[in-house]
């Protein structure tokens, strides 16, 4: 079975700049423009195995989208904060909240794949 990402982003550009890359590594995607839609996903019927969440977004940002999503289980869900917040204590609230891979914007297809391949998702 392939794997799920649930790319969670309010820019529709990031989205398919982040579709388009893990299409590519045979990775199936579905897309969410904030945290909100990004849990009504992950409750939905097939499981996903990553999580790709932006941190700045209406309605739900990242940071709370990851808080909750771990309090209320999904233990095999990786999440990867895709962010522009570059500064240490951002870093740290995200992996304290739950997230196992932080990758700064703007990155590019090397520094998606160095990640994926640390979560043990894909070979380098």
């Amino acid at each position: 079975m392939p794997v799920r990402a649930l790319i969670v982003d309010d820019s529709r550009f990031v989205r398919g700049y982040l579709r388009g890359l893990l299409e590519e590594k045979g990775i199936d995607c579905v897309e969410a423009a904030d945290g909100q839609a990004g849990l009504d996903q992950l409750h939905g019927s097939l499981p996903f195995d990553l999580a790709l969440v932006d941190w700045n977004m209406p309605v739900k940002n990242g940071l709370e989208m990851v808080t909750e999503l771990r309090s209320e289980g999904f233990p095999n869900l990786k999440v990867m904060m895709v962010t522009t917040e570059a500064e240490n204590e951002f870093i740290l609230q995200a992996l304290t909240a739950g997230a196992d891979e932080y990758l700064m914007k703007p990155f590019d297809e090397e520094a998606l794949t160095e990640k994926l391949a640390m979560l043990g998702l894909t070979e380098n």
